[in-house]
């Protein structure tokens, strides 16, 4: 089964304009397998370009181009091509990125509009579930956007500017849309015995057509979402998550692994991993090494300074340099990564660069971070004695997660349960050694997180978890964390006053400086992390 991936300008829907490749462009917008929308008759043919394309883009590709770089799991220190970890990021890279979700939203819309038209009220859900996976991933990195009247030029309304709406707007519409589907998938459930769609299984990768299965996701997915603006007393966060809590037939969610939303590509063309041709110098040898952030919290070096403990992860995620486990200088200027470079270890080539990777969208250790969260802080029932249990999930669950894919490195790993339950009694893992639980349930999370899109970013700004480091060499903004990507400037021209009018909702100019409305900047008015010369 040949795909067709698919690509349509913007320059209507969201008063921007489509460009030329830039370095980190995205390769569905030059396939040669090219179709205009309007040529489909089936939902359906939608999907398979669409979700295998942002699957590939926007979870594999900028995990480690951008979230890997930015969250400091990871240091591109092959020269001065890329330095994101500088956040040396500009016009082309605004743009690129906004144009790339921007894309795969308008194709979630129109598979959502194709799905309504011809009765597929499967095919509906699946296209609001995976559009509100985009745009909050593009709200979460821009701020303000167009939510309801995005991808309403080819409508009737034909509109061309459309408005930005407030974050919390835009919140407020992605779980109603949330909510809605819900409802879609209880009743095609209902109404279907097997809660399989049958044409739908052979072009699903991740459930296999299972309309249940989706429904799950689609309900963890409003828990994140809900968990992120959780900061905000208005959005009553932790009163919605005991509401489904307390509605399982409802509200169904992950209850182990076997739910995760992972896309489990074939290895075979085109199902295949976004570096599968991908050498090994250009993936990670001469380019990406471990940050020294990663390493500090998952190698524990004892009170004379040996490394006697590592997280049973680490040398699935990265191969050990000659002199034990070292990472480089995240920021640095190009002295100091030149000189930490030397030694510190390579994410796994062997590991990551496979045909037939999985993509990691979403899973369920995160669902148990985020009620350990809650839960510690009142915010659901539980108290502290909860909060341990669902940590201590969190963290088997990514580990199990995990084991799988050590069999994969040129020297072997496996996670076993024992394994687990000793990094959980460990200094590294043990819930009782953090004096602060709030900083337990963020550090663990943010592992969790590795190599889920541009998830850790987001977090990382929300919770001030782990606490980074700026280095000496992040003067292109100020010696400030990034807390947005800038709307480009044919947005800016195109949509002026919209744009505008975002930016004085959100409270500064259009700056990487200007933090989102959810983020703990925003909340508490102070810089994230303060840097200081060292």
């Amino acid at each position: 089964m040949k795909t067709k991936l698919l690509y349509m300008g913007l320059a209507i829907v969201l008063g921007l304009s489509t460009v030329s490749c830039t370095n980190d462009f995205e390769s569905t917008n030059t396939d040669p397998n090219y179709m205009n929308v309007g040529d489909l008759h089936n939902p359906y043919e939608m999907f398979e370009p669409m979700f295998y394309g942002m699957a590939r883009s926007c979870w594999t590709y900028y995990s480690w181009f951008w979230n890997d770089e930015l969250a400091q799991y990871t240091v591109f220190s092959g020269g001065t091509t890329r330095e994101e970890n500088r956040y040396k990021i500009g016009e082309s890279n605004f743009t690129s990125v906004w144009n790339n979700y921007c894309n795969y939203g308008n194709n979630c819309q129109h598979m959502i509009d194709m799905a309504v038209k011809y009765d597929v009220p499967a095919a509906q859900a699946v296209g609001m579930t995976l559009k509100v996976l985009i745009m909050s991933n593009l709200t979460d990195i821009y701020g303000d956007i167009p939510y309801k009247e995005a991808f309403k030029a080819r409508s009737e309304q034909a509109i061309t500017k459309p408005t930005f709406e407030s974050q919390k707007e835009v919140y407020q519409d992605m779980l109603a849309d949330l909510d809605s589907a819900n409802n879609i998938y209880a009743a095609y459930i209902k109404k279907n015995a097997s809660g399989a769609d049958a044409d739908f299984a052979p072009l699903d990768l991740m459930y296999n057509g299972d309309m249940a299965k989706w429904q799950k996701f689609n309900n963890t997915l409003r828990m994140r979402l809900l968990c992120r603006v959780s900061g905000r007393s208005e959005m009553n966060a932790g009163e919605q998550v005991q509401h489904m809590l307390d509605n399982p037939s409802q509200y169904p969610v992950f209850t182990s692994n076997s739910d995760n939303a992972v896309v489990n590509l074939t290895g075979n063309d085109p199902f295949q991993s976004y570096f599968h041709n991908m050498l090994k110098n250009d993936f990670t040898s001469s380019s990406y090494h471990a940050a020294e952030q990663v390493i500090k919290l998952m190698v524990y070096v004892d009170s004379v300074g040996i490394q006697s403990y590592f997280d049973p992860r680490l040398p699935i995620w990265f191969v050990e340099g000659s002199n034990g486990w070292a990472g480089a200088i995240s920021g640095g200027t190009p002295a100091e990564r030149s000189e930490s470079n030397g030694d510190a270890a390579q994410l796994n080539y062997e590991v990551f660069v496979r045909d037939a990777a999985p993509i990691n969208i979403m899973d369920y250790a995160e669902e148990q971070f985020i009620l350990a969260e809650m839960s510690l802080k009142g915010e659901i029932t539980g108290g502290e004695q909860a909060a341990r249990q669902y940590y201590e999930n969190g963290v088997r669950a990514s580990m199990q997660k995990w084991a799988p894919w050590g069999a994969f490195s040129a020297t072997p790993r496996d996670i076993t349960d024992e394994d687990i339950d000793t990094y959980l009694a460990s200094p590294l893992g043990s819930w009782d050694h953090y004096a602060n639980k709030e900083q337990a349930i963020g550090e663990q999370k943010y592992l969790a997180l590795f190599w889920t899109g541009m998830e850790a970013y987001h977090e990382i700004r929300r919770t001030g978890y782990p606490e980074l480091t700026l280095g000496n060499g992040t003067d292109y903004n100020d010696y400030q964390y990034p807390q947005r990507f800038a709307y480009n400037n044919t947005t800016v021209a195109n949509n002026a006053d919209q744009v505008k009018a975002a930016l004085a909702r959100m409270g500064g100019d259009n700056t990487m400086k200007t933090p989102v409305w959810w983020s703990k900047q925003a909340i508490t008015g102070k810089l994230l992390f303060t840097y200081s010369a060292h």
